[in-house]
């Protein structure tokens, strides 16, 4: 069952998309669009969002399944479906609610779902020049030129499980994700 959400979540999706009120000087996201094969796993999760950023907090919930032909995406806020993404390793399609803002991307939160959830080996081989991602324990770090980029911390293994805690400090937002625990 979703939990209940607190907030309304064109800011939470908002800040997911990392757009609107990055710094002018920051160069576009990565633009990475993984296989859904490449994630060697099917998973099927159910998961609480959380987005802080400039001292505003932001809840939505999500059901998530990744299978090797496809991936889908549905945000929910207050039961209402805000948000819809479907990848299916070459075309992605998505649907958003009239009320969210044009620069939420799809692109963006598919982004931040793999940088999260693929192994660290598909991330490195999609990576342009000058970019690397290194996982160290419960902890993986993308850099750009040796500077940190993304942290995610993780609470166990799989990546899945548990709570997820992405720090975007090229676009300064905090991402936590609530896994719920399989069965419930």
């Amino acid at each position: 069952m979703f939990l209940h959400c607190q907030r309304w979540a064109p800011a939470l999706l908002l800040a997911l998309a990392g757009c609107a009120s990055a710094p002018p000087p920051a160069p576009a996201r990565l633009g990475l669009k993984l296989a859904p094969a490449a994630l060697a796993a099917t998973v099927s999760v159910q998961q609480h969002l959380v987005v802080e950023r400039a001292g505003r907090i932001d809840e939505l919930d999500a059901a998530l399944e990744v299978e090797p032909s496809h991936l889908d995406l549905v945000g929910l806020a207050f039961g209402q479906r805000v948000l819809s993404l479907h990848y299916d390793g070459k075309e992605m399609t998505s649907w958003r609610h009239l009320m969210l803002p044009a620069q939420v991307r799809a692109e963006d939160v598919l982004e931040d779902m793999q940088l999260t959830l693929w192994p660290r080996e598909a991330i490195a081989q999609a990576l342009p020049a000058g970019w690397r991602i290194e996982d160290s324990g419960l902890r993986r770090t993308l850099f750009l030129h040796d500077e940190a980029v993304t942290v995610i911390d993780y609470s166990g293994m799989p990546r899945w499980s548990g709570t997820v805690v992405l720090d975007n400090l090229r676009y300064r937002y905090r991402l936590t994700i609530q896994n719920a625990p399989e069965g419930s």
